[in-house]
């Protein structure tokens, strides 16, 4: 049996509304790999790992115009700091 592909995640903040507790801002980015990455909110990652997981083994969302892309947003709705989730291919 053939092991699946997989593919590091890059997930940059493209909006921030309110105040986020960790501090993230637009532009911050961080890159998904087989860990958690150091500095993202453990909320924000939670809420992210779904979508990370169907990026990283080649899955895609039928509702993105890109296979590659999707938008989620952390669990806080009085201030929520929206990340764009990339697939990295190389």
């Amino acid at each position: 049996m053939a092991e699946a592909e997989f593919y590091e995640v890059a997930a940059k903040v493209i909006s921030q509304k309110g105040h986020c507790e960790l501090g993230h801002k637009v532009g911050d980015k961080f890159v998904i790999g087989d860990k958690t990455p150091s500095g993202m909110c453990p909320w924000a990652f939670y809420a992210l790992f779904p979508f990370v997981s169907v990026l990283q083994f080649g899955g895609s969302f039928p509702w993105e115009d890109d296979r590659d892309k999707t938008t989620v947003a952390c669990p806080d709705p009085a201030n929520p700091v929206v990340f764009e989730l990339k697939r990295l291919r190389e």
